[in-house]
């Protein structure tokens, strides 16, 4: 017969220690400061955010010293001017906003039918598939994938020689405005689906099934009751996908050729290739609120999304 000093795990007596050893660093009268200690990182995080806004707002008050290519001592709003008085930077301001806004309302529209045939199969290899394929795309970079697209779209690319078959000639499929939104749709597709299938599997499917036995067709039950309860699901989809493509540089960059720039590319270049960090840091501004109020009007309109329902639920 084993004694009980021997029949008492090491595992045991392991944990036994570190627990000790935990009650010795952090008493239990410090229970209360737990939720505190682990809120630190992101106040941490958000304080150096503002902290660098703060310093971005003040390189925004002054403007580049051509003849030494240094910042201004004084403050001006010289800068602010520029932005909103020179056509280039309305236009791509407007070219950035509207191809946020494109984007989203396409990327929405792939993105509701995908993740519901992937929560609503009954098949578990066609879920298995639409999950890979879902996540595949994260595996490979964006600028990996912009590339792939130069590929398959350029001139001498998979898709104008396949025309080139059935005697069509070779069509401008690169370095314009569709081709980014294209772009943008195929990288933004997989946040959307990831944020509406969360929604819909929240959705019991035994509601579908009462509105078809009250006589509902499909297409009823679609708008009066899937859409509506999945309404968070796509305001938070909405949020993410207007957000990164507002703010998306490769993209445009890349498959744009230069011609088609987005606030960020503009941005860029403010920074990088004219040295004017003052316009840059205004540009950068002016991005921030355009994105914030952006939030603001979505939220006022179709609530917090995703935010919030678990307080939609109780």
């Amino acid at each position: 017969m084993q004694s009980a000093r021997t029949a008492y795990p090491v595992t045991w007596r392991i944990m036994d220690a570190l627990e000790a050893f935990a009650a010795t660093v952090w008493p239990a009268n410090w229970t209360r400061a737990v939720p505190y200690l682990m809120l630190a990182p992101a106040v941490l995080l958000v304080g150096l955010l503002v902290l660098g806004l703060i310093q971005i707002g003040d390189t925004s008050l002054r403007t580049l010293d051509t003849s030494t290519f240094l910042l201004s001592e004084e403050y001006t709003l010289a800068n602010y001017q520029r932005a909103f008085t020179e056509p280039l930077f309305a236009a791509v301001a407007a070219r950035s906003l509207l191809g946020a806004l494109i984007v989203t309302a396409i990327t929405l529209v792939f993105a509701f039918p995908y993740a519901y045939v992937m929560v609503r199969t009954s098949s578990p290899a066609l879920r298995k598939f639409l999950l890979i394929a879902l996540f595949l795309p994260f595996f490979i970079g964006q600028v990996v994938r912009a590339y792939g697209w130069l590929i398959i779209l350029g001139n001498q690319g998979m898709v104008n020689e396949a025309l080139g078959l059935v005697g069509v000639e070779p069509m401008r499929l690169l370095y314009n405005y569709p081709a980014v939104l294209f772009g943008l749709v195929q990288y933004m597709l997989p946040f959307a689906v990831l944020m509406v299938a969360p929604a819909l599997t929240a959705i019991p499917e035994e509601l579908e099934a009462a509105a078809g036995s009250l006589g509902a067709d499909w297409l009823r039950t679609f708008f009066h009751v899937v859409l509506p309860l999945a309404r968070p699901g796509l305001t938070g989809a909405g949020l993410v996908v207007v957000t990164l493509s507002l703010t998306d540089f490769a993209m445009p960059a890349i498959l744009g050729g230069g011609s088609q720039d987005f606030i960020a590319n503009a941005i860029y270049d403010q920074f990088f290739r004219t040295s004017d960090q003052g316009l840059g840091a205004t540009l950068a501004l002016m991005l921030v609120a355009v994105g914030s109020l952006l939030v603001g009007l979505i939220f006022t309109l179709f609530g917090a999304g995703t935010l919030a329902m678990g307080r939609a639920r109780e």
